[in-house]
């Protein structure tokens, strides 16, 4: 099972998205249908509702009169956190019942508006924001839904912002556009990423890779990839890390590099290293198999776990280090001195640059052309070490 979770700003369009991947053969999970069950008439959560708010928020029938629950929380942040504090932990309940009941081989997508809001990105290996200029979803809200202009602000303005957003997103879909174009984005989506990240995962495979290495020009979200990543596992892997980091070229601010993210792992011994690496496929990884080790500068081998990327979309190497093995301190020895040193950086871009230009070429072939000039980088990283009192 590959789990989503899908969000958007209010007016956005989450909505088309989601019936879109639902078309494709998705499961979807709307939290704002559950928000709206577990407080129909009759039911705890809607008594909870009324003792808190009293009863103006009740119709003269009986149900939620949702405006005017509305005009009281998107006016008042503490209001808005009672609320919340009253209908989360009951959908979250009915939503993991829904979760539990799809089969084994599901594409489950979540669709949950205050997904960046209430901090859970970190529970999916996968986060689609869709998006829409401010503009279009104040006259979409305005137009549309008929509220007043007011009303529409503040709501929109009681959410995360779009920097906010975007940090969080994997994928962000814009759905200012006609809507065969968010439809066709969808489509691509689906068949070039969720289903074959579903199928990987299942079958814990990694996702395909070029044979040869191809270098990118810097890319300044490698960072915020790379934190969003570490998030999903810490969440997983808990009190076993003694530490993790991004580390390797995408850690480096201005080097160009393969576009992978490296993230390492230190934990106490090569079990746990082996055991968490089977434990990240809410993470989007997948243990790979067989025996990996590092040499170190000596040409002493130690091993080491890997797990690697069943997203198709996003290559990822996580190394998982026991604490004993010296090759976790060099990896974060040699990123210091890098984003120190601009020489080195300089140095290193072309070493990498006159490699990956060699015909025929294998990956192995690139990495293991690159160990002179990494060890004499760390010898000449050792002396500022010390020069400056570095310590991981």
């Amino acid at each position: 099972m590959l789990r989503v979770g899908l969000t958007g700003g209010i007016g956005a369009g989450k909505s088309v998205v989601a019936r879109r991947l639902a078309e494709r053969g998705a499961t979807v999970v709307d939290a704002d249908l559950i928000a709206r069950e577990v407080v129909e008439p009759g039911t705890p959560g809607l008594a909870a509702v009324v003792d808190e708010f009293g009863p103006g928020v009740l119709t003269p029938d009986g149900a939620l009169d949702r405006p005017a629950l509305g005009k009281i929380v998107f006016a008042d942040e503490d209001r808005r956190r009672a609320l919340n504090a009253i209908v989360h932990p009951l959908v979250g309940r009915r939503r993991q019942e829904l979760v539990d009941a799809a089969g084994p081989d599901a594409v489950v997508v979540e669709d949950i508006p205050l997904l960046v809001e209430n901090g859970l990105t970190a529970g999916f290996p996968l986060v689609i924001v869709v998006h829409a200029p401010e503009h279009e979803r104040l006259r979409r809200l305005v137009e549309d839904r008929g509220m007043t202009e007011a009303d529409a602000l503040a709501r929109i303005r009681a959410q995360a912002t779009d920097d906010q957003r975007r940090a969080a997103a994997d994928v962000r879909l814009d759905n200012s556009g006609p809507l065969v174009d968010i439809q066709a984005a969808v489509d691509a989506l689906w068949t070039q990423r969720l289903a074959p990240f579903e199928a990987h995962l299942r079958t814990r495979t990694r996702a395909a890779r070029p044979p040869h290495a191809v270098i990118a020009e810097p890319d300044p979200s490698w960072a915020v990839q790379g934190e969003r990543l570490l998030a999903r596992i810490r969440r997983i892997a808990g009190e076993r890390l003694i530490r993790s980091d991004h580390h390797g070229s995408t850690s480096v601010p201005g080097l160009p590099a393969k576009d992978v993210i490296d993230v390492q792992l230190v934990v106490a011994d090569l079990d746990t290293a082996t055991a968490l690496a089977g434990d990240l496929a809410d993470a989007g990884l997948v243990r790979l198999p067989d025996r990996w080790w590092d040499v170190d500068r000596d040409g002493v081998e130690h091993d080491k776990a890997i797990a690697a990327n069943a997203d198709p979309g996003r290559p990822v190497n996580c190394h998982i280090r026991p604490v004993t093995s010296p090759t976790w301190r060099d990896a974060l020895l040699l990123r210091d001195w890098l984003r120190a040193h601009s020489e080195g950086v300089a140095e290193y871009a072309a070493l990498k640059r006159d490699l990956a230009a060699r015909p025929h070429e294998s990956v192995d072939e690139y990495a293991m052309r690159k160990t002179p000039w990494v060890n004499g980088a760390l010898a000449r990283a050792e002396q500022w070490a010390v020069e400056v009192g570095w310590e991981p």
